[in-house]
């Protein structure tokens, strides 16, 4: 059986179309933070479940239950979310880290080091 992950970052407040299509079939939701709205979460979790991270923008009062940072067990690999991957202070590989999914700099890359796996999905807002 698949186990399909969705990531998305940088929405700002603005759900989009196409955004919740490329999400319609996913297993999990991770969100890299600047959420914008909470309604984001709640529309995202008609989805799947979802793991979300504050952001630099994510200030109103209900930010504040969200981390800046997260670990999430999925599909047998061990993801770390944080918004800006500038502001990485600790080392992925001690801590078994397979994926780090970050967002912030609005410019989709994904690349491989040293056999860690990075994913910045860009801006969806």
């Amino acid at each position: 059986m698949t186990f399909t992950i969705g990531i998305i970052s940088d929405t700002h407040g603005l759900l989009r179309p196409e955004a919740l299509r490329a999400l319609a079939h996913v297993d999990h939701i991770i969100h890299g933070g600047d959420i914008g709205d909470p309604e984001i979460i709640t529309a995202l979790r008609r989805i799947a479940p979802v793991t979300a991270i504050r952001g630099n923008v994510d200030t109103g009062e209900w930010a504040t239950d969200s981390a800046e940072t997260e670990f999430v067990r999925l599909a047998g690999r061990l993801f770390y979310v944080l918004h800006d991957l500038n502001t990485l202070q600790i080392d992925p590989v001690v801590q078994g880290i397979d994926v780090i999914v970050s967002g912030h700099s609005h410019v989709p890359k994904i690349n491989t080091v040293d056999g860690l796996l990075y994913v910045n999905p860009g801006s969806a807002g």
